[in-house]
């Protein structure tokens, strides 16, 4: 269920018909209201026992998950469900790429194979979504470069969050990351320019899905299996959000996938499969929240 769940983001992003800041604005900040009377109760005492730094740190996260949720979103008005959810769900290589600068963790073998494999899938996605030149074709690998970035930008969040969520309610995780994140999106949206409310009924509805499926519901699903059973296992099951994503594209959207993209698919998830079983082996931190 946290899978589909999970993976019906891209499917409510495409559907609404909404800059993807504005998307990512109303995705993080309806999430922060709807958790907020939970998180009321004891906000106070864990902002205090955060501290100055903790609350840095929540606000680089929030920066960082504002930036992977708008260049992910983004990356869908551009190429395919499947290219953009493949590419987005490597954050578990460039965790363990980015760890020995922000955690001083090192690099395993089975990171090193992983990254191979990575690469290998990432370029055949990219020769897929390019073969035969063209407008589309150049449109295609401008959304494969955004959702490459979205990656990097939520491993980021992951690393900043991995040493203090354990120490936090979920409530007031999301609260204060997603909340965070909504701001520095509603500052983004103001620069441009950007209307925040200015859509029809029916975008409004994607927009609250956006929220409610994927944000609240996969993602507290997803902690709730993290309490019963290993890291590993929940981080390899993950691994299916893009086959739910593209079948759900596919029965939504009529996206069917180009046959191209399976053996780029199937090296990048095979890459994630290894990466994350390598990472959480080696790992003694505890695990950041989704």
């Amino acid at each position: 269920m946290a899978v589909c769940a999970v993976g019906s983001g891209s499917i409510f992003a495409r559907l609404a018909d909404a800059p993807a800041w504005v998307v990512s604005f109303w995705r993080c900040a309806l999430a922060a209201v709807v958790m907020a009377p939970l998180a009321a109760p004891h906000l106070r005492r864990v902002v205090g026992e955060l501290g100055r730094r903790g609350l840095v740190a929540f606000a680089g996260a929030g920066f960082f998950l504002a930036l992977h949720f708008a260049t992910w979103i983004a990356s869908l008005d551009y190429t395919s469900v499947a290219s953009s959810v493949l590419l987005v769900n490597t954050n578990p290589l460039w965790v363990g790429l980015l760890s020995p600068l922000v955690t001083r963790d090192r690099i395993g073998r089975p990171l090193v194979f992983a990254i191979v494999l990575s690469l290998m899938g990432t370029a055949a996605i990219a020769v897929a979504d390019g073969w035969g030149g063209g407008a589309e074709a150049s449109r295609a690998l401008h959304g494969d470069a955004l959702a490459l970035a979205g990656a990097v930008a939520g491993s980021l969040y992951l690393l900043l969050t991995r040493r203090i969520s354990a120490r936090v309610p979920l409530p007031c995780f999301v609260v204060l990351c997603h909340g965070s994140a909504a701001l520095f999106l509603l500052a983004a949206v103001l620069v441009t320019g950007t209307s925040l409310a200015d859509y029809p009924g029916e975008t409004w509805l994607w927009l609250v899905c956006c929220a409610v499926f994927p944000q609240l519901l996969g993602h507290a699903s997803v902690n709730w299996v993290l309490a019963r059973r290993s890291a590993a296992m929940v981080s390899v099951a993950l691994t299916g959000e893009p086959i739910a994503a593209t079948f759900l594209a596919w029965a939504v959207l009529g996206e069917r996938p180009a046959w191209a993209l399976l053996p780029g698919g199937a090296l990048v998830i095979a890459a994630v499969v290894v990466a994350s079983r390598g990472e959480r082996r080696r790992s003694s931190l505890p695990e950041a929240r989704p």
